[in-house]
């Protein structure tokens, strides 16, 4: 059975790679959100069947709230060889392998669920192997919906104008400084524990987040307003040790590709029904939401595509996202 634990880093990274008595190989999944969350709910769920389909010659344990360090040093960390998985969107693959930076892109799809067709494509699994072959970095899935994100700021937000001198928080990637800079605020790189405390003290203005992300770390009460500015749909994925990954047997290989994929499934519908649930309770405490155009600000990232150099990548998907609009 798994358990979710608090510890230090180099004790994590010992207990991820050591070798035990009752379980052949640890394994440790890591994500920044905390234990409440879909998504740590989800793996939780994968790490009982996973030790179950083993019979415990894996044995898994799921590090919520950024235990094992923060996204990019967790990376570093599997770069390493650590036997760690961490949930991260592509923009921070980006700077392995840069046509993946694409999947973090500005009004890339018109509805999350055309991701299913992106990852199937021949584009995507190329650059899934050449990813693994230059950085040592497997991707092992992308089908974790974290939800679709938004604009959270103290001061209410209905045009892009609105947003000039404003200090928002973002994910520490170039194509998420790239978008919310095109939008018209001031993009600010932060660890996402750190929001709550740097929108208390006044270091930050705003911050853009999904719903089920905001309401965890209760981002509702240091802000106040939401503009639905649906700038990105933000499907996530497990990135592990290509190194300790070709290490395991392939009935072991495939039983954590299964599992985990399955999960994100999981984690992808218990996010879009909680997504509504939070937003009711958020409003309930006083949010309130803003009438914004989205199409707005999609006119003003167009040229994040060409500033990052993806313009090739997305007509390389533009088939397989044409063919599964809704």
């Amino acid at each position: 059975m798994f358990h979710i634990k608090t510890i230090g880093i180099a004790a994590a990274l010992l207990a991820a790679t050591a070798t035990g008595a009752i379980a052949e190989i640890k394994f440790a999944l890591s994500t920044s959100q905390n234990a409440t969350d879909p998504l740590a709910i989800a793996m939780e769920a994968a790490a009982t069947r996973i030790e179950e389909r083993t019979k415990g010659e894996i044995d898994v344990t799921v590090y919520p709230s950024s235990q094992l360090g923060s996204d990019n040093d967790v990376l570093e960390q599997i770069r390493n060889g650590a036997a760690v998985a961490v949930l991260v969107d592509a923009g921070r693959l980006a700077p392995f392998k840069k046509e993946l930076g694409i999947l973090s892109a500005p009004y890339l799809v018109d509805d999350w669920s055309q991701y299913a067709a992106i990852t199937k494509s021949e584009p995507y699994k190329a650059w899934v192997e050449e990813l693994a072959a230059s950085s040592g970095l497997r991707l092992l899935n992308y089908n974790w919906f974290q939800g679709t994100r938004q604009m959270f700021s103290k001061n209410p937000v209905t045009k892009p104008e609105d947003l000039k001198g404003v200090r928002v928080r973002t994910i520490d990637a170039a194509g998420w400084l790239a978008t919310v800079n095109a939008m018209g605020a001031t993009a600010v790189p932060m660890a996402w524990s750190e929001v709550y405390s740097a929108l208390q003290l006044g270091a930050l203005d705003g911050a853009e987040a999904q719903l089920t992300g905001a309401y965890g770390i209760k981002l509702h009460e240091v802000t106040g307003n939401l503009a639905f500015t649906n700038h990105v749909q933000l499907v996530t994925g497990l990135t592990t040790s290509e190194e300790w990954f070709k290490s395991l047997s392939p009935e072991h290989q495939a039983i954590l590709v299964e599992e985990l994929e399955r999960a994100g499934d999981e984690a992808s519908a218990a996010t879009v029904a909680k997504g509504k649930e939070v937003l009711a309770e958020m409003k309930a405490g006083g949010m309130v939401v803003n009438d914004v155009n989205p199409e707005d600000f999609k006119s003003l990232t167009a040229g994040v595509y060409a500033e990052l150099g993806l313009e090739e990548a997305r007509a390389a998907l533009q088939p397989a996202i044409d063919a599964a609009k809704p």
